[in-house]
Protein backbone atom coordinates (compact mmCIF):
# COMPACT_ATOMS: atom_id res chain seq x y z
CA UNK A 1 0.00 0.00 0.00
CA UNK A 2 1.20 3.50 -0.78
CA UNK A 3 2.60 5.17 2.39
CA UNK A 4 0.42 8.23 1.81
CA UNK A 5 -2.73 6.11 1.65
CA UNK A 6 -1.71 4.23 4.79
CA UNK A 7 -1.04 7.52 6.57
CA UNK A 8 -4.50 8.81 5.65
CA UNK A 9 -5.99 5.68 7.24
CA UNK A 10 -3.88 6.27 10.35
CA UNK A 11 -5.09 9.89 10.44
CA UNK A 12 -8.72 8.72 10.26
CA UNK A 13 -7.98 6.49 13.22
CA UNK A 14 -6.39 9.42 15.09
CA UNK A 15 -9.58 11.43 14.62
CA UNK A 16 -11.63 8.51 16.01
CA UNK A 17 -9.45 8.62 19.08
CA UNK A 18 -9.85 12.37 19.41
CA UNK A 19 -13.63 11.95 19.29
CA UNK A 20 -13.26 9.62 22.28
CA UNK A 21 -11.18 12.12 24.25
CA UNK A 22 -7.73 10.80 23.37
CA UNK A 23 -4.71 12.62 21.97
CA UNK A 24 -5.16 12.20 18.18
CA UNK A 25 -2.50 9.67 17.25
CA UNK A 26 -3.37 6.81 14.93
CA UNK A 27 -1.66 3.74 13.55
CA UNK A 28 -2.30 1.13 10.90
CA UNK A 29 -0.37 -2.14 10.61
CA UNK A 30 -0.19 -3.71 7.16
CA UNK A 31 0.93 -6.88 5.49
CA UNK A 32 1.47 -5.78 1.89
CA UNK A 33 -1.87 -4.15 0.99
CA UNK A 34 -3.90 -5.92 3.69
CA UNK A 35 -4.75 -4.08 6.90
CA UNK A 36 -3.99 -6.34 9.87
CA UNK A 37 -4.97 -3.78 12.49
CA UNK A 38 -5.74 -0.13 12.99
CA UNK A 39 -5.79 1.72 16.26
CA UNK A 40 -5.68 5.05 18.05
CA UNK A 41 -4.36 6.04 21.44
CA UNK A 42 -6.34 4.44 24.27
CA UNK A 43 -4.27 5.55 27.25
CA UNK A 44 -7.10 7.55 28.84
CA UNK A 45 -9.92 5.15 27.96
CA UNK A 46 -8.03 2.10 29.20
CA UNK A 47 -6.20 3.81 32.08
CA UNK A 48 -3.10 2.27 30.54
CA UNK A 49 0.02 4.35 29.91
CA UNK A 50 1.24 1.72 27.43
CA UNK A 51 -1.89 1.90 25.23
CA UNK A 52 -0.25 4.06 22.55
CA UNK A 53 -1.71 3.66 19.06
CA UNK A 54 1.33 1.67 17.88
CA UNK A 55 1.16 -0.82 20.72
CA UNK A 56 -2.61 -1.26 20.46
CA UNK A 57 -2.24 -1.95 16.71
CA UNK A 58 0.61 -4.42 17.33
CA UNK A 59 -1.43 -6.24 20.01
CA UNK A 60 -4.45 -6.54 17.71
CA UNK A 61 -2.38 -7.71 14.74
CA UNK A 62 -0.50 -10.28 16.85
CA UNK A 63 -3.77 -11.71 18.14
CA UNK A 64 -5.21 -11.84 14.61
CA UNK A 65 -2.02 -13.49 13.28
CA UNK A 66 -1.78 -15.88 16.22
CA UNK A 67 1.88 -14.92 16.59
CA UNK A 68 3.79 -12.36 18.64
CA UNK A 69 6.14 -11.84 15.71
CA UNK A 70 4.96 -9.88 12.68
CA UNK A 71 7.90 -10.09 10.24
CA UNK A 72 7.59 -8.32 6.93
CA UNK A 73 4.81 -6.04 8.14
CA UNK A 74 4.55 -2.28 7.80
CA UNK A 75 3.52 0.08 10.58
CA UNK A 76 2.29 3.56 9.71
CA UNK A 77 1.77 6.00 12.60
CA UNK A 78 0.87 9.68 12.59
CA UNK A 79 3.57 10.70 15.08
CA UNK A 80 7.19 9.64 15.56
CA UNK A 81 7.11 6.75 18.05
CA UNK A 82 8.46 7.08 21.58
CA UNK A 83 11.15 4.71 22.87
CA UNK A 84 8.55 2.39 24.43
CA UNK A 85 6.87 2.00 21.05
CA UNK A 86 10.20 1.52 19.27
CA UNK A 87 10.86 -1.36 21.67
CA UNK A 88 7.50 -2.96 20.85
CA UNK A 89 8.07 -2.46 17.12
CA UNK A 90 11.42 -4.24 17.37
CA UNK A 91 10.05 -7.07 19.53
CA UNK A 92 7.29 -7.66 16.97
CA UNK A 93 9.91 -7.78 14.18
CA UNK A 94 8.04 -5.23 12.08
CA UNK A 95 10.01 -4.57 8.90
CA UNK A 96 9.06 -1.04 7.89
CA UNK A 97 7.99 2.00 9.90
CA UNK A 98 6.43 5.08 8.33
CA UNK A 99 5.59 8.04 10.52
CA UNK A 100 4.10 11.45 9.89
CA UNK A 101 5.00 14.29 12.24
CA UNK A 102 8.27 14.43 14.13
CA UNK A 103 8.17 14.60 17.91
CA UNK A 104 11.19 16.59 19.13
CA UNK A 105 10.02 16.33 22.74
CA UNK A 106 9.18 12.64 23.23
CA UNK A 107 10.09 10.97 19.93
CA UNK A 108 12.50 8.08 20.14
CA UNK A 109 14.05 8.12 16.66
CA UNK A 110 17.34 9.75 17.64
CA UNK A 111 17.89 7.38 20.58
CA UNK A 112 16.89 4.42 18.41
CA UNK A 113 19.41 5.43 15.73
CA UNK A 114 22.16 5.88 18.33
CA UNK A 115 21.44 2.44 19.79
CA UNK A 116 21.42 0.96 16.29
CA UNK A 117 24.82 2.52 15.48
CA UNK A 118 26.26 1.07 18.69
CA UNK A 119 25.01 -2.40 17.75
CA UNK A 120 22.47 -2.50 20.58
CA UNK A 121 19.47 -3.14 18.32
CA UNK A 122 18.72 -6.58 16.94
CA UNK A 123 16.85 -7.00 13.70
CA UNK A 124 16.38 -4.57 10.86
CA UNK A 125 13.84 -1.80 10.69
CA UNK A 126 13.53 0.51 7.69
CA UNK A 127 12.25 3.92 8.80
CA UNK A 128 10.82 6.78 6.76
CA UNK A 129 9.52 9.86 8.52
CA UNK A 130 7.68 12.88 7.26
CA UNK A 131 4.87 11.05 5.44
CA UNK A 132 2.07 13.67 5.24
CA UNK A 133 3.98 15.43 8.00
CA UNK A 134 2.14 18.74 7.74
CA UNK A 135 -1.45 17.48 8.09
CA UNK A 136 -0.44 14.89 10.71
CA UNK A 137 1.30 17.57 12.75
CA UNK A 138 -1.48 20.09 12.25
CA UNK A 139 -3.99 17.65 13.75
CA UNK A 140 -1.96 17.53 16.97
CA UNK A 141 -1.29 21.27 17.00
CA UNK A 142 -5.02 22.00 16.69
CA UNK A 143 -5.86 19.50 19.40
CA UNK A 144 -3.46 21.01 21.94
CA UNK A 145 -4.36 24.58 21.01
CA UNK A 146 -8.04 23.83 21.64
CA UNK A 147 -7.15 22.18 24.96
CA UNK A 148 -5.35 25.34 26.10
CA UNK A 149 -8.23 27.65 25.07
Amino acid sequence: MDPGKAMRIAMEEALRGQERGEVPIGAVLLEADRILARAHNETILANDPSAHAEIVAIRRAAIAAGNHRLPGTILCVTLEPCMMCFGAILQARIGILYFGARDPKAGGLQLFEEAQQRGLVHGKLAITGGILEEPAGAMLTRFFREKRE
